[in-house]
């Protein structure tokens, strides 16, 4: 059978999933999590045809799907077909054919068709834990460290370790191996002593092969101590600290109170802490041995905060790497938690401050795996009792929970000072949970969904997300609404909306890439690529499809409304990247949120609701040193958030290009430079004609990195001094997140060149400005007169230029009445400076005429 790449386009090959034969030998897995089984793996081989069966049900969802596999000699797959659903019910349809060196597939991502010349391995989009075993087999198969996948990238197989375990008094001998190279981290799996499929396993959960559950707790173990050894041997390579102070120089700080950015500053660091910020001075000296980073006139933020997360061992680093340095975790295994707090208090491992919140779930069919479950409420208020003994500031309440029974859980956590955050349980609504003792609401649809549910619905279904689509014909100005946004307001409850979440699942469509991906999606390995381009919603009709639309319209209306109600707001994305951070704030905005707020709501606003508001939140004096640096002004571009070229946590600085490229990510943004404060002197120093040591003529060069670029390899000057006027090269600016910040990059360029020269931005006279887009010039005229004191302005003359050098969008010259050191020249000479002078002016204004009446680009 044959399939070609325009049948799978219409409709899956016949034969799937067809029955094997009676001699077909027998496998059967159990998905533990929690010490719970939560779902099954169950495989027939038949000679050269595998068939699986895939089940999962944790939380009320879960993959649910079969697959057919069909081998060549080499074990490598020639076929693969695939069909169930996804995790929160949506179709899956996936296959891939491989035959006389032409491969076809598709999938919920993609299809594709492409020539293969060698052996490679065809990466399943929606698959099962066997799909590692697979690949696992067709390399040690072929003696391969790494193969080829398909579509793209390449897998890669390393031995992890070899180990014992026992149960019932059986030993058994495995092999630990690693895969890695197509997703966010490496996965795990053990082969037993024969080489086949034993588990596949992570440090929460376990696919172990039926008969031996009693060892998924052993390998879970394994597996942190594996992860915990690479990630440890990472942290070494990739934190920077320093026996004394260290600074960051030419910054502008966000102060998130004003909504405001200050003047270029200097920040210094001692220990984990702010020690002083003082004016940036271009020329400053600094301590030998002092490390200072270039901000080259960034912005240098507080760090962000994600108040809705999972911890694992690698999230740590992925927050990091985008600026998140302050996390709240909302459910876990407390054991591991608790091992992962202290190990990352001891600077073993990277990652986030975080603050617990203790789980608590409902005994049920549907019991979500985490914490603690109580099937009594006297279990649920020992459980609050457990968790107090731990000082977790928080109980986190979820689905399952009997709605009788929070009174009473809610008395107890407010009698240890502890707060009550959660969802709303099933056949409850916020309203009630409000009214017995929440002070928080976990997710956004947790409270939308009492004001679009009948109260004998279940939410501990799927339905609590698929159910979002009736918000369709919501009105947010009926009195259900205003029920419940005046009860927050009279108890003071805030939410944690998680608004990233309903954007991935409602406006999911296979084969897409969401708005909130789009940044940097292309940066990912090619697994998770594809994994985010999935459905997770059924979508029966256009109808429906447009409903999910319309009710992510009022998701974000709910978000603005709940902001002018004045209800807390606390970011959070239940997701461990840290890009859905910056695309949670993003939301904010979209919704109608002014930016400033945004920015205050994603750095001070969760600092001080957590009681951190004295360390955290801010950048002053004396307060913790969590900050990032970004280049350009999140005030005008928010999305600047999204590329960290530094971030500071208790003291250490982190750069994410280093973190990223640990993980096989392609980076965003390059490091800041380290300014050298033994050569500072000696940059600022002018090179004079030789032979003339009392000449009137002097040559500054240019800078790269703080260094003087060698002036024999270029065409120019930085600036050239005759006699007291200084004439600057033409400046530009580009590459920042906006056009405000490429305007600032140049005139900040200017600033340190007159700086160099013993002048200042008062002694400017003459600039002329080039702009590719005249439309810019109102935003120019923004950023430029803050360079210039008001009514001492430098005269002016500017046009719109098509083409300007190495493609910036403007370029700035300026001259300015700048005496040199050397001996005063003659009057003939000064004349002729001066005559030089007019003589520029008049060739910039006429050749400004010249390009002026060229057509612009639009």
């Amino acid at each position: 059978m044959r399939c070609t790449l325009q049948k799978l386009a219409a409709t899956l090959c016949s034969g799937l999933l067809v029955a094997q034969g009676a001699n077909a030998q027998d496998y059967a897995y159990s998905l533990i999590r929690n010490g719970e089984n939560v779902g099954h793996l169950k495989i027939d081989q038949d000679d050269r045809t595998e068939t699986v069966e895939y089940y999962v049900d944790s939380n009320g969802r879960g993959p649910k799907h079969d697959e057919r596999i069909i081998l060549d000699e080499a074990d490598i797959p020639v076929e693969w077909q695939i069909e169930g659903t996804s995790l929160m019910g949506s179709p899956v349809e996936e296959v891939f054919h491989l035959e006389d060196g032409v491969a076809t597939w598709k999938s919920q991502a993609d299809s594709g068709e492409k020539v293969v010349s060698e052996p490679a391995l065809y990466a399943v989009n929606d698959g099962s834990p066997w799909a590692n075993y697979v690949y696992a087999r067709a390399m040690l198969e072929n003696d391969r460290t790494a193969m080829p996948v398909l579509p793209a990238g390449t897998l890669s197989l390393a031995q992890a370790d070899e180990t014992e375990l026992s149960v019932g008094g059986e030993t058994v001998s495995l092999d630990i191996y690693r895969l890695s190279g197509i997703d966010l981290g490496p996965s795990l799996i053990a082969l037993d002593a024969e080489g086949a499929f034993f588990a596949g396993f992570s440090e929460s959960s376990a696919m172990v092969r039926e008969g031996y559950e009693a060892l998924a707790g052993d390998l879970m173990e394994l597996a942190r101590d594996l992860k915990v050894a690479w990630a440890e041997e990472l942290a070494g390579t990739i934190r920077h600290t320093f026996d004394g102070p260290w600074a960051i120089a030419n910054v502008r700080i966000l102060d998130p109170v004003a909504g405001e950015l200050g003047e270029p500053s200097t920040v210094v660091i001692e220990d984990n802490r702010i020690a002083r910020i003082e004016a940036w001075l271009p020329a400053a000296d600094y301590p030998d041995g002092m490390t200072v980073y270039d901000g080259a006139g960034g912005t240098l933020m507080p760090g962000l905060w994600d108040v809705h997360s999972h911890a694992s061992l690698s999230s740590g680093l992925y927050y990091i790497a985008a600026g998140v340095t302050s996390t709240r975790d909302m459910g876990n295994d407390n054991d591991f938690l608790t091992g992962l707090m202290e190990k990352l208090e001891t600077g073993q491992l990277v990652g986030p401050r975080i603050t617990p919140a203790g789980f608590i779930e409902g005994r049920s069919p549907y019991s979500a795996r985490h914490g603690i479950i109580a099937a009594s409420e006297e279990e649920a208020v020992d459980a609050v009792d457990w968790y107090a003994a731990r000082d977790y500031p928080f109980i986190k309440i979820y689905n399952s929970m009997n709605p009788d029974w929070i009174p009473a859980m809610a008395d107890r956590a407010k009698a240890h000072g502890m707060r009550v955050i959660g969802h709303v349980p099933a056949f409850t609504n916020a309203n009630e949970m409000i009214r017995a003792g929440y002070d928080e609401i976990t997710h956004l649809n947790q409270l939308m969904l009492g004001w679009l549910l009948d109260p004998d619905e279940d939410t501990r279904t799927p339905l609590r997300l698929t159910g979002m689509q009736r918000a369709a014909e919501l009105d947010l100005a009926s009195d259900k609404v205003s029920e419940t946004i005046g009860l927050m307001q009279a108890h003071e409850v805030g939410t944690d909306p998680t608004a990233v979440i309903l954007e991935r699942l409602m406006l999911s469509r296979a084969g897409k890439v969401q708005e909130g991906d789009k940044p940097y999606l292309s940066h990912m390995p090619i697994g998770y690529q594809r994994y985010r381009k999935r459905s997770f919603v059924t979508l029966e009709d256009d109808a429906t499809d447009q409903a999910y639309v319309e009710a992510f319209e009022r998701v974000l209306e709910t978000l603005k409304l709940l902001h002018d109600s004045s209800i807390q707001l606390l970011p959070g994305t239940d997701d461990g990247t840290g890009f859905t951070v910056h695309r949670e704030l993003e939301l904010y905005e979209k919704a109608g949120i002014p930016t400033a707020d945004v920015l205050r709501l994603g750095t001070l606003g969760p600092a001080r609701y957590l009681g951190y508001g004295e360390d955290r939140g801010t950048l002053e004096a004396g307060k913790l040193a969590d900050f990032i640096l970004i280049g350009g002004n999140p005030l005008e571009n928010l999305s600047a958030i999204r590329k960290p070229r530094l971030v500071a946590k208790d003291g250490d600085v982190y750069l994410p290009a280093e973190i990223y490229a640990a993980l096989s990510i392609e980076p965003f943004a390059t490091p800041p430079a380290v300014l050298d404060a033994s050569d500072a002197p000696e940059t600022a120093e002018p090179i004079r004609y030789e032979g003339r040591p009392d000449s009137a003529v002097e040559h500054f060069p240019m800078l790269m990195d703080g260094e003087p670029v060698d002036a024999d390899t270029l065409p120019f000057s930085a600036a050239v001094r005759v006699g007291d006027v200084l004439y600057l090269s033409g400046q530009i600016g580009r590459g920042g997140e906006s056009f405000e910040a490429d305007a600032r990059q140049a005139m900040d360029s200017i600033k340190a060149l007159v700086t160099r020269a013993d002048a200042d931005m008062s002694d400017i006279f003459k600039c002329t400005v080039m702009i590719d887009d005249m439309d810019q010039w109102p935003a120019f005229n923004t950023v430029y007169k803050t360079y210039f004191k008001a009514g001492k302005m430098p005269a002016r003359s500017a046009f719109g230029a098509d083409g300007l050098a190495l493609g910036a969008p403007l370029e700035v010259e300026c001259m300015a009445h700048a005496p040199g050191t050397a001996k005063a020249a003659s009057a003939r000479a000064g004349w002729g400076t001066w005559l030089l002078g007019g003589l520029v002016v008049i060739l910039a204004g006429a050749l400004g005429f010249a390009l002026g009446r060229r057509p612009r680009r639009a």
